[in-house]
This record gives C-alpha cells, structure tokens and sequence, in this order.
C-alpha cells in the first residue's frame, strides 16, 4: 500500500502538490472564518445543572457581566475627600460608556454595603462595574473600557471574572508568538545540523507552518459548532510543529539515504514512503490514540483539546505524505543543494551502533540502575495533590491577579461560597404551604456553614437559592466535607436539592474519568503496535516503558510547580497541579513517545527479518535511526521549552513536562533501555501465539523487504 502510495507520487507529483495548494488555501479561508474560543465546561455535573437552573429562572445570574476596580493609595485615607474627587473622576469615562450598565462605589450604596467594599487599612476601596453584554462577549472588549479609568492619585487594579478571563487571553497570545519565535530561532540551527543542507532543512519548517495553519483552520471550524477551549490554539503549535518537523525529518532522512545508496529518484522515493512513510503513518495513529483520550472528558474543555490535537496531528501526517512527497519527487537530487561545511558521518559502524552492542554485552547493568533512576525521579508523584487552577496561573505580575490578591483584604473576602438550590416541579417556592418547610432547612444547614438571609432575586419561578458560606478553600478538606454534608440531606418536601460546588465538581469529574482514558490509551496503543510488528512482547514493551518516562516526568512536575523547588526561576507560585495537567501530559506524551518507539522499533524489524540475529538487528537499526531519534528528538524538546517559557502556569507546566519526558524517552529508554530489554528478550521479541501471527500475515499489513 505505501510502496503504491510512493510511486503514485512520484509519477503525479505535480498534481499532488497542486492538492496540496488547494488544502493549505481551504485551511487560510477556514482560519479567516473560525468561530470564536471560550473555556466551557462543567454542565454535566451536578453544579453544571444547578448553575443551568438558576440562569433560567434567575434573570441576573445569566444576563450581563462584572468586574471590579480596587482604588488605593499608601498616603491618602479613603476618608478624605481628594480620594472620593480622584474615584469618581477615574470612573467618569465608564458611566458614558453605552456597554456599561452600572457603577457601584463604597460612596453611593447603603452604609453595610460601603463598608465591605472598603479594605479593612482603610487605604483601598472597589468599584463594581456591571455590564450589560454576557460573560463571552463582555470578555473581548474588557482592555478597552479598562483603559478608560487612569488616575494620577491612586493606583488602579483591575479583576473579577470578567477581567481575569480578558487577562488569560491576553497572556496566552503572548505565550503562544513567544514560543513561536523562539521554536523558530532554535529550530533553523538545530535541522542544519541535524541535514546537514539548506534545501532539506527548509522542507520540514515548511510542513510544520503548514500543519499549523491546517490545525488552527480545524480548531476555527469546530468552534463554529461547540465550544472549544482557549488554550486549543497553543495545544495546535505545540503539538503540529513537533510531530510535523519529526516525521518530515524521518520520510527526508530516508529519501536521502536511499539517494545516497544509489537509488534512482523513483525508488528512493518508493522506499522513503514504504518504509518511514508507514511508520508515520502508525506514529500518527498512536498519538491520534493518546490525544483521543481526552474526548472521555466530555463537558470539559479537555474534550475540545483533544479535538484540536488529534486535527493537527491528522494534518500533519496527511502533509507528509502528500505535499512533502511531491516536493522530495520534484527536487530528487537537489534536495542535498548548499551543503554545509560539517563533518561526514564515518562509513561502517558508529558511535550508536557501538553503543547498542556495548549496552547488548551487559543489559542488566545497563537496565537496573536507569530504571532505578527513572522510579527515583517519579516517586514525588506520590505527593500529588490536585485542585483546579484559578487566578493564581497567572504570573504574578499579572493586574488582574494583583487585584484579586488586594481584594482578599477586604471585609467578607477570601471566602468560599455554595449556592444551594431548592427546586420544586411546580410553583413558587416562597408559597404559604412551602414557606415554613424552607425556613426549617435553612436552619438545619446552619450547621455546616453559615448562611446568607433569603433576599429578593434569590427566588425564581420554581426554585430558592441558599448561599452557604464559609472561610474554607474551595477544594480543602473542610469544604469537601460541607459540601457531602449539604448532598447528604433530605430537602424539603415536594423538593429536590442540588448543590453549586463547580470546582470541587470539575476535579472530581476529571479524576473519574482517569482511569477509564489511561485504559484506554494502553489497550488501543497495544493493538495498534501489534499490528505494526506482529508481536505480543513489543507492544507491551513499549507500552511500559512509556509508563517509566511518563511517571518521571509527573514526578518532576509535582517537584517543581506543587513543591515549588524552581519557582523563582520560571516565575510561578507553587500550588496543586491543575487537574487538566497531569491528563494532558499523560495523553500527549503516550503518543508522542510513539514517535521514536515506532521509527526505532521499525528499523529495528526491518534489519532483523533481513538477518535474523536480534543482536545484530537492534545494533543496526539503532546506528541507522539513533542519530536520527536524538535530533527528533532535540528538535521536539526545542519545541516544548519555547512554551515552557509561558507565563500561563497551564502551559508552562505543560511544556516543560513535555520536554523533560521527550529527553527521557529519546535517550535514555530508546538508546539504552530498549537495546537492554530486546537483548533479554532475544528472538522471543518477535513472538505471537500461532493464530495471531497467522491472522496478521493474512491481513498483511508488512510491507516486503527490499532486497
């Protein structure tokens, strides 16, 4: 099938690449087009259906939007007179403003009012700004009315949902073109070297930039039709510029080595495509595998990421097939024009062929202290603590979130809060016979927490709504138990009762869901390697040294962003890993590794059914593919630093994970591990009960050896 895939190109390559034209200019008019992002989710959970029930039937809790402005001064007492001139000038632009439905300051509401919205040093005080847009659309023009209140006298913050949300944005786009400048200043240097020639190095930046394009085009088209979240945009480049650089670089590697054999432009085309092409193509399906994971956590944003990781990564291998094939059948010989002055690999056996057969010589004493090594570096993930990221991902220098953290001084603030939503199937809540009944539960759930006084708005057509309150965090162990103890109790008659407690919801639902996606992805995986190799013992291999590289990594992650050992460094403060986090790296990581497991292990086969001698195999295929496994490799880590310079705690986090686990992978399990492991296992690497190996023989998915 590939070896007919490669001449097929070869022989209408020009019409190929005029496919390939027609696609990239789909994907510009598609990203033109998109639909708007927005981070969604939770409507599945029962604080999901409680929040929908008081959208309904409460007008304020669904139409318009809010964010807060704190005031200050060191020198100035909120008292004084120049404080209220300097509040009311600042603000004067935004009563104006035809988005803005409402001002409230600590100067014109009710005495008990004015005093929670004044700081207890009585230097700062916050102004709350209602508008009348929602939530999504307030979010996009927020910097603009923002920058409308200045004042010379006091210092100005801005946060609230609204604001935060504007602020999020703002720094993941920043995040986004930084780790695009800097892959692309890392890059260029590292696939000179890695090729060695100009017109080679250009051909995998330029699948990558395409795959790119395809997978936000992808990412603007589904987002016309469901939400998909924010962070789907950097999820596309971080993963379409790794996987479209790595397997552009095998299909060119293997071209100009069969060129370099003496093969005539055709056949070298023909093996690129039969060989490296099909192990793309597997690639491609293993990390599709680890990204599909995340559509286990529907009515969450995981599941929009998933979406646009799997898009790219389908664009990527589509690209490589087509429009970089065309373009190796067009160029032939030229692809090795402007040569740079570096040195020539030695002819016979190398540095990883040696490398391969001095780990072969003792395996285990290679294999046991770099297992060691790797459990080591895994064991803080037994510290693992989640709870659901707020504010505080946001640098620290961030306005919005220096603005929240003034506002914890304020009287009533640093508070948690559960709405507690009775809902009756018909009438009013606050009738005679209903009345008393909801004035007793009100008094039973005095108990776990206190609660805020039935007031108007707080009844809808069919529901009450009881705000409980209390100092706890919002996922601590006392919140958590408030929270049971609230499910737990009978509501009133003629009633049902579902509690608002979104974050301690999100991450339960994340945590339930783990299981069943990381089952998945083995299972899957383990199927899908079997019918690369057509061996049992393979495919477990790799999937459990996967395992190894993955637990190391979430190790280093707990070490650093829970424990906070690096926070200094990289600018962050230390709190519990989101729970999105270890999910995301878990499923991009599996699939990643596929990369090297798929290209090593099928060079590997290749030398072995030519030979028969494992030993010899592993040492072959290694020389022929190692050099290129560790420029993979750099290349991918390259990738993943640039966003591990995020400001965004998610991305950051995220992208040096990735980059820890693809140096891991690349090197220490790819290079010495799995040499160790098939040097024990000997020929019973390639076994498979009879049937089995009957039936993959028949379904023939081999392709043959070239002689």
């Amino acid at each position: 099938m590939f070896a007919w895939w490669g001449q097929f190109v070869y022989r209408h390559r020009w019409l190929v690449l005029l496919v390939s034209a027609v696609m990239l200019t789909g994907s510009i008019v598609a990203l033109l087009n998109g639909g708007t992002l927005k981070n969604s989710g939770g409507e599945n959970t029962e604080s999901g259906r409680a929040l929908a029930l008081m959208q309904r039937q409460l007008p304020q809790s669904g139409a318009g939007s809010s964010f807060v402005l704190v005031f200050g001064s060191q020198t100035i007492a909120v008292q004084d007179l120049a404080f209220k001139q300097a509040v009311l000038s600042a603000l004067k632009p935004l009563t104006a403003d035809s988005r803005v439905k409402g001002v409230e300051t600590p100067f014109d509401v009710p005495v008990e009012q004015a005093r929670a919205m004044t700081s207890t040093d009585g230097h700062h005080i916050y102004a709350l700004v209602t508008l009348t847009d929602d939530y999504a659309t307030a979010r996009a023009y927020y910097t603009e009315l923002r920058h409308k209140v200045q004042s010379d006298r006091l210092q100005v913050l801005g946060t609230g949902n609204v604001a935060i949300a504007s602020d999020f944005d703002k720094y993941l786009k920043s995040d986004l073109q930084r780790a695009e400048l800097v892959s692309l200043a890392i890059l260029v240097p590292l696939l000179l070297i890695v090729f060695g020639t100009l017109i080679s190095m250009l051909l995998p930046l330029g699948v990558g930039g395409l795959a790119v394009v395809g997978g936000l085009a992808g990412v603007g088209l589904l987002a016309r039709f469901t939400d998909v979240s924010t962070y789907s945009t950097n999820i596309v480049t971080l993963i379409g510029l790794g996987v479209a650089i790595d397997y552009s670089l095998f299909i060119v590697n293997r071209f100009r080595e069969e060129l370099a054999a003496g093969q005539i432009v055709e056949q070298a085309l023909i093996a690129a495509i039969r060989t490296s092409g099909r192990a793309v193509t597997f690639s491609g399906i293993t990390v599709a595998i680890g990204l599909s994971a995340m559509l286990f956590f529907q009515g969450s944003f995981l599941a929009s990421m998933g979406f646009a990781g799997t898009i790219v990564v389908a664009i990527a291998v589509l690209y490589a097939l087509t429009f970089l094939a065309s373009l190796l059948a067009i160029l032939g010989h030229r692809v090795n024009w402007v040569r740079l002055p570096l040195p020539r690999r030695p002819s016979g056996g190398g540095f990883w062929h040696g490398l391969a057969l001095r780990v072969m010589r003792r395996p285990l004493l290679v294999l046991l202290p770099i297992v060691a090594l790797l459990l080591l570096m895994a064991s803080p993930f037994l510290q693992i603590k989640i709870a659901n990221g707020d504010v505080g991902m946001l640098p620290p220098a961030a306005e919005t979130r220096r603005g929240y953290d003034q506002l914890q001084k304020f009287p009533g603030q640093g508070q948690t809060r559960f709405n507690v939503v009775v809902s009756y199937g018909r009438g009013r809540p606050l009738t005679t016979e209903r009345v008393g009944d909801l004035y007793d539960f009100a008094q039973r759930i005095k108990q776990p927490a206190r609660l805020q006084a039935i007031v108007h708005g707080t009844t809808g057509s069919q529901i009450a709504v009881l705000s409980v309150v209390t100092k706890h965090g919002q996922e601590s162990d006392a919140s958590r138990a408030i929270v049971h103890s609230l499910r737990s109790m009978t509501p009133p008659s003629g009633s049902s009762l579902l509690v608002a407690a979104f974050s301690i919801d999100f991450t339960d639902f994340i945590l339930q869901k783990i299981p069943l996606a990381v089952a998945y992805v083995m299972i899957v995986t383990y199927l899908v390697l079997f019918l690369l190799t057509g061996s049992v013992v393979l495919p477990l291999k790799a999937v459990i040294m996967n395992i190894l590289s993955i637990g190391a990594s979430f190790g280093a992650l707990v070490w650093i962003f829970q424990l906070g050992h690096l926070s200094g460094l990289l600018n962050f403060t230390a709190a519990p890993l989101d729970p999105s986090v270890p999910v995301l790296l878990f499923c991009i990581v599996f699939g990643l590794s596929m990369d090297y497991e798929v290209l090593l292990i099928s060079r590997i086969q290749e030398e072995y059914r030519r030979t028969g001698d494992t030993t010899q195999a592993v040492a072959n295929g290694l020389e022929k593919s190692g050099r290129l496994i560790t420029g993979a490799a750099a290349i991918m880590v390259a990738v993943f630093l640039a966003f591990g310079l995020a400001d965004v705690v998610l991305i950051k986090s995220i992208g040096l994970g990735l980059a820890l686990a693809a140096a891991l992978d690349a090197t220490l399990v790819r290079a010495l591990i799995v040499p160790a492991v098939m040097r024990l296992l000997g020929r019973a690497n390639w076994w498979a009960p009879r049937g089995l190996a009957r039936w993959h023989r028949r379904i023939s998915l081999d392709e043959p050896v070239a002689a």
